[in-house]
C-alpha cells in the first residue's frame, strides 16, 4: 500500500490534475506491393505502449503478411511490430490502428537538492553513440557550458539554455535530421532529432543521464494526415525526481514559425514551458540510438527508430520517402 501511494504521488507530481490531454485514433497503413518481387520483404514498425503519460487502447493489426509478431530490442526494450512476406507475395500490406490518450506534462517544481543515485544504473544514458560522441570537442564544450555548475539540474539547465540560444531550426533538413552532433557543432542548424541530440550529447558529456524520445505528433484538427509528423524530444534523469522532459527543438520551431526575435516575451514563455514540460499533441513510440531490431535487420544498426523500417532482399528502403516506401499515417479525433 505504501509503494502504491508513493507511485500515485509521483504520477500526480509529474502530470498535475490541471494538465491537458489529447485523444484520438491513429492508423498506420503500409503498402510495399510496388517493391521488386521475388525477394523476402520485412517490415519493422514502432509499436505504441501505455505509460504514465499516455494510454494506448484497442490495438488492431491487419494485413496479408505471412508472419508477424510484437518484440522489443535488447538494449532499450523499445517495442516493435514485425511482419514478413515471402518472395512470391504479390500484395504486401499492413495496417496498425490504435486509440491513444496523451497527457500534457508540466513539472514546475524542479529543485536543486539531489539524492544518492547509482551511475551504473544509467550507464546506457551516459555513454556515446555513433553520432553522439561525448569526448573531444563535445566534452570541451560541455565543460565550458557547465563551468561552476555543481548539480545535475544546474548542468542540464545550462545545457538547455545554451542549446536554445545557439541552435536553430533549418527547414531544409530531411525528416527529423540524423543527429550528427559533431557536424551540428560546426553548423548548428537542423530539426528536432538534431537539436535534441546536441542537448543529449552535451548532457552525457557533463555527466547528466539523458536520452532522445522518438514519437509522433497528434493532429489538432478533427481529422488530419500525420505521415510526416514524426518528432523527437529529450529527457534527462534528475535524481529524486526521475526522467524530466526538455524540448529545445520545439522552442526553436516556435521562434522560426512565429518569426520571433530573441527578446520577444513569447520566447521566454516557450523556453520556460518546454523546460520540464511537453504538450499533449504528441505520443511516444521509441527510445534509443544505434538499434539492432528484433528480429535483427540485415542492414547496419538503426540510427533512430522514429520511422517505419523495411528491407527487400536484405536491402533497406528509404524511410524518409513516404511515397516510394508507401506508408500513410492518419489521426482522427475522438
Amino acid at each position: 500500500m505504501k509503494k502504491f501511494c508513493l507511485l500515485l504521488l509521483l504520477i500526480l507530481c509529474v502530470t498535475p490534475a490541471s494538465a491537458k490531454s489529447r485523444s484520438g485514433n491513429v492508423t498506420m497503413e503500409i503498402d510495399l506491393s510496388t517493391q521488386p518481387k521475388g525477394q523476402v520483404t520485412r517490415l519493422w514498425l514502432p509499436y505504441p505502449l501505455t505509460d504514465r503519460q499516455q494510454t494506448v487502447s484497442d490495438i488492431r493489426v491487419s494485413g496479408d503478411f505471412a508472419a508477424s509478431g510484437v518484440y522489443s530490442d535488447a538494449a532499450h526494450s523499445t517495442p516493435i511490430l514485425y511482419a514478413e512476406w515471402p518472395p512470391e507475395a504479390a500484395s504486401r500490406k499492413l495496417a496498425l490502428s490504435f486509440g491513444v490518450e496523451r497527457q500534457e506534462v508540466r513539472i514546475a517544481d524542479l529543485v536543486e537538492k539531489e539524492v544518492a543515485w547509482n551511475r551504473a544504473d544509467y550507464a546506457d544514458y551516459l555513454g556515446a553513440t555513433s553520432l553522439g560522441p561525448i569526448d573531444g570537442p563535445v566534452k570541451s564544450l560541455a565543460e565550458q557550458i557547465t563551468k561552476d555548475k555543481k548539480t545535475i539540474l544546474a548542468k542540464a539547465q545550462a545545457i538547455y539554455d545554451w542549446t536554445v540560444t545557439n541552435m536553430y531550426r533549418d527547414p531544409a533538413t530531411i525528416g527529423c535530421g540524423k543527429g550528427d552532433v559533431c557536424l551540428l557543432l560546426l553548423k548548428p542548424g537542423g530539426k528536432c532529432t538534431d537539436i535534441s541530440s546536441v542537448f543529449v550529447a552535451l548532457c552525457r558529456a557533463a555527466g547528466v543521464p539523458a536520452r532522445e524520445v522518438f514519437g509522433l505528433r497528434l493532429g489538432k484538427k478533427a481529422e488530419e494526415e500525420i505521415t510526416t509528423w514524426q518528432h523527437c524530444w529529450a529527457e534527462f534523469f534528475l535524481p529524486g525526481r526521475g526522467w524530466v522532459p526538455a524540448d529545445p527543438a520545439d522552442v526553436r520551431k516556435a521562434i522560426l514559425v512565429e518569426k520571433l526575435e530573441a527578446n520577444d516575451p513569447k520566447v521566454k514563455e516557450y523556453r520556460d514551458y518546454f523546460w520540464g514540460g511537453i504538450d499533449s499533441y504528441r505520443m511516444k513510440l521509441a527510445i534509443g540510438r544505434d538499434l539492432m531490431l528484433n528480429p535483427p535487420q540485415a542492414g547496419a544498426p538503426l540510427n533512430t527508430f522514429g520511422y517505419p523500417y523495411a528491407e527487400v532482399g536484405g536491402k533497406p528502403l528509404d524511410f524518409y520517402d513516404a511515397k516510394a516506401f508507401a506508408y500513410k499515417f492518419t489521426f482522427r479525433e475522438r
